[in-house]
């Protein structure tokens, strides 16, 4: 049995013909540039997700990235963010110049510990990228404690984490994104609520900082005025054709994102007896999305071939802390500087996870995962 690691083609195979008819009705207007798609789409977005505004952009990664630019960061800060989690959260810190500072993960969670804060703020400090690693929120409660005891900003990067909920009080449930000062999502083509290329948005309920940002995504342009540029502005547009395809989406994200939950279920009831495995922990407070299935196992490279050589996708992602990547040598970090996230990543193996994975498939996979354990436990006794 073939088991793919993502399916972008199925969502988008079912929904082709409505999804030409919104490439065909923006062909038909021409209006291609911050269109009335992308209006609208910046509206339906901010309302799913509870904020009071949202702006589109060209990326994630500029999302975090003028998100920053809008709180006035720049040269001589810093930013707190987790040192486990895609590059693009440390470059977005980067671009502005300022400095980012690494924190240890929690290792039940991978998102960052938020009991290790303190110890990174100083007068420096002007704001705490929270990332929802996987699908699953931050500490955002502890996080945004800290940060308002230290008068500095939260954002959220939840690039990972379309609809994934916080219960801010009994039966209170918050949508992240919209909690923080700032949130980024990304649209990338395998993302819970997907483009056909690169996209994103940043949500906000702050008016001033809602303004701001239109001005930096478009050249510092604002208003109807074409050629009065106000501020040092990017081109970061969200396309039209991308808005139109993601509001074609946005209305099955739920149904989504509960197919996702149901596999992962199923797959942690399979998997969370057998020897070597870790399956992911679920904090009781949130409503996990499960972008990533990620397991932590023995054998981990092992595993990972042998179930290559079955049909079965898996994926090693982030195998390699932001601490010990080249691009920031300079830091001046060390190997153990961060032991829970160098722990993480030697072990860390990501299971195939989308929307359209059925019973069969996640019961083959569950099956195949603890014949090949057993295999290697063996190999392992006669050794001795």
């Amino acid at each position: 049995m073939q088991v793919n690691f993502v399916d972008v083609k199925s969502q988008n195979r079912i929904l082709k013909p409505k999804l030409l008819k919104r490439f065909g009705d923006v062909i038909d207007s021409c209006d291609f540039i911050l269109g009335e798609d992308v209006r609208c789409f910046e509206n339906e977005f901010a309302e799913y997700c509870g904020a009071k505004f949202a702006v589109g952009v060209n990326s994630g990664t500029d999302a975090l990235f003028l998100a920053l630019l809008s709180l006035g960061i720049g040269r001589g800060d810093e930013v707190i963010c987790p040192v486990y989690t895609y590059i693009a959260t440390a470059l977005s810190i980067s671009y502005t110049g300022a400095k980012p500072v690494f924190v240890d993960i929690d290792e039940r969670t991978f998102n960052l510990n938020a009991d290790k804060l303190e110890s990174k703020i100083n007068k420096s400090t002007k704001a705490i990228i929270a990332v929802h690693l996987f699908g699953q929120p931050a500490n955002l409660e502890k996080i945004m404690d800290v940060a308002k005891r230290h008068k500095i900003k939260v954002i959220e990067d939840a690039a990972q984490a379309h609809g994934a909920l916080i219960e801010k009080s009994t039966n209170r449930w918050r949508r992240v994104g919209a909690i923080a000062d700032l949130g980024c999502f990304s649209f990338y083509p395998t993302k819970n609520l997907s483009g056909c290329g690169d996209g994103g948005i940043i949500l906000t309920n702050e008016k001033k900082i809602y303004e701001k940002l239109l001005m930096l995504r478009d050249q510092g342009r604002k208003g109807n005025h074409r050629y009065l540029h106000y501020i040092m502005g990017y081109n970061a547009r969200l396309d039209s054709l991308q808005a139109a395809m993601l509001r074609e989406k946005l209305p099955y994200l739920e149904e989504s994102n509960k197919q996702r939950q149901k596999s992962a279920k199923l797959y942690s009831e399979l998997l969370e007896t057998i020897p070597g495995v870790v399956v992911p922990y679920v904090d009781k407070s949130v409503k996990h999305v499960f972008h990533i299935y990620a397991l932590l196992i023995r054998e981990r490279d092992q595993v990972h071939k042998k179930l290559i050589d079955k049909g079965i996708k898996t994926a090693i992602i982030y195998h390699l802390p932001l601490h010990l990547q080249k691009t920031y040598k300079n830091l001046k970090y060390k190997k153990g500087d961060f032991p829970v996230a160098e722990k993480i990543a030697k072990n860390i193996l990501c299971l195939p996870m989308h929307a359209f994975l059925t019973n069969k498939q996640v019961r083959y996979v569950a099956e195949s995962l603890n014949g090949i354990m057993g295999i290697i436990s063996v190999q392992k006794r006669k050794k001795q």
